[in-house]
């Protein structure tokens, strides 16, 4: 039976996991941390687990591979030259390893995204030998682009982004052109050096299209190391995890929290997050907490703004929803909620008091308001916040706006002028959140709920591109 390789996506971070399987055994490769979805997945195929590999100690999520081999009894494949603090069995470049009788993986040493990072060919029998199918290539050779080169300091980038080359062409001329593709990253991640678009890819179409395989090999590190924007603050406790060997999760419902509780929390400076959508928070909050939906990468924006170690009560509608939270923060390391809270904002507070709006508005109604005609209601336009990355800020951005990304809004509030402020992102999520860290601040603000690509074609004044 030809191999399967099934695709277990975390959209919320961007990444992509696999299990392959013969019909009878699978191989994981670079499993996320909530392991029921790949034991599910291969109860669903009838397989069982034998082998679960790593490309790499990585750096944006906390592993699942440690307790996924721990309790299928599969062979745990992670890099010998990784210093780890648990049992493993240590791979190295040209190691070959047997699954079944019709599959077995070739280990090729792809340094570039980290040192000793690996990619496996997956081969198959056939009647007249080994024929490669693919290759998992983890953060090295992305659709379109590579892993970034920065994540272990900037003293290493240039280095490994000479590395990340050579690896890319040694995988080119290895595989037939029509060997698939299959990385870890590279559907928004931040491991990513740019973003594509494609859903697959092949050997041949890399070829084709993807930079690193067209440009000389100083071109492409001076291309990649110009083009890259920060990356979130708490990729700096993943690798460590991931080199002590991670934890299991416990996904088990947090303890419940009463409105005494919830101010009380507040009060301390822990943060209280709703997790609802930004339209509903929008219409009604509970004061002092922060808009983070689950509808957008809230996982990604809550372990990049908030300081490391302080603790997180989630509210939502649904129980649910709450579980959804959990189960997408557990991914970046942070295991349990202080509390949780549900069932709509008026059961968070027993002083109506404490309920608050947050004026939202459009493009057009920007536009209206720097011409000196302010729509009923909102207040002047007096500061124009762009939240946004600094990738996308260069690319085009509103005059006179103010540039704070919001990573940095935190800690940067009183670096904005006087006024009321109307803030911005793509499209309303990062603009939400920064009005709530505002407003929780004294400000008053407005969230532009549209999309930046109707800015300029509402009227709004965009800034000269030089």
């Amino acid at each position: 039976m030809a191999v399967e390789v099934s695709v277990i996506a975390t959209s919320s971070l961007g990444d992509r996991s696999y299990l392959a399987s013969d019909g009878r055994v699978a191989i994981v490769v670079d499993p996320q941390r909530d392991i029921d979805r790949v034991l599910c997945l291969a109860g669903e195929k009838g397989v069982r687990i034998t082998h679960v590999v790593e490309t790499h100690i990585h750096n944006d999520y906390v592993s699942g591979g440690l307790e996924l081999a721990r309790v299928t009894g599969a062979h745990y494949l992670v890099a010998a030259a990784d210093e780890v603090g648990f049992e493993r069995v240590p791979v190295s470049d040209g190691d070959v390893v047997p699954v079944s009788d019709g599959v077995r993986l070739r280990v090729i040493g792809t340094p570039g995204h980290t040192f000793h990072h690996l990619s496996y060919v997956l081969d198959e029998a056939t009647d007249g030998g080994w024929q490669p199918a693919g290759v998992f290539t983890g953060g090295s050779l992305l659709f379109g682009t590579t892993g970034r080169t920065d994540l272990l300091g900037e003293q290493h980038a240039h280095e490994l982004a000479h590395r990340q080359h050579a690896s890319a062409r040694r995988l080119a001329d290895l595989l037939p052109d029509g060997a698939q593709v299959w990385p870890t990253h590279g559907f928004g991640s931040f491991c990513s050096a740019s973003q594509a678009d494609a859903s697959d890819s092949t050997i041949g179409r890399e070829k084709a299209k993807n930079p690193v395989l067209r440009l000389a090999a100083d071109q492409f590190v001076t291309e990649i190391l110009a083009d890259l924007d920060a990356y979130p603050a708490y990729y700096a406790h993943m690798g460590v995890a991931n080199t002590a060997g991670p934890a299991p999760v416990d996904l088990t419902p947090a303890t419940r929290a009463d409105p005494a509780e919830l101010r009380e929390r507040m009060a301390a400076g822990q943060w209280v997050v709703d997790l609802r959508h930004r339209k509903a928070y929008a219409t009604s909050h509970l004061a002092g907490t922060v808009s983070l939906g689950l509808d957008g990468p809230m996982s990604t924006w809550l372990g990049w703004l908030i300081d490391w170690g302080t603790p997180i009560t989630l509210l939502a509608d649904t129980p649910e929803q709450v579980a959804d939270a959990q189960r997408e923060l557990v991914r970046i390391g942070i295991d349990r909620p202080a509390a949780q809270a549900t069932g709509g904002v008026e059961q968070w507070t027993t002083d109506p008091a404490q309920l608050r709006e947050l004026p939202m508005a459009d493009f057009p109604a920007l536009a209206a308001a720097r011409a000196g005609n302010t729509p009923a209601g909102l207040p002047a336009a007096d500061v124009v916040l762009d939240v946004r990355m600094t990738n996308e800020w260069k690319a085009g951005h509103i005059a006179g706006a103010v540039h704070i990304p919001l990573p940095d809004l935190p800690t940067r509030l009183a670096d904005l002028p006087p006024g009321a402020v109307w803030v911005h992102c793509g499209s309303g999520y990062r603009a939400t959140a920064g009005a709530s860290l505002l407003a929780n601040a004294g400000r008053e603000v407005v969230v532009i709920n549209d999309k930046f690509d109707q800015a300029q074609p509402a009227g709004v004044a965009m800034a000269d591109p030089a």
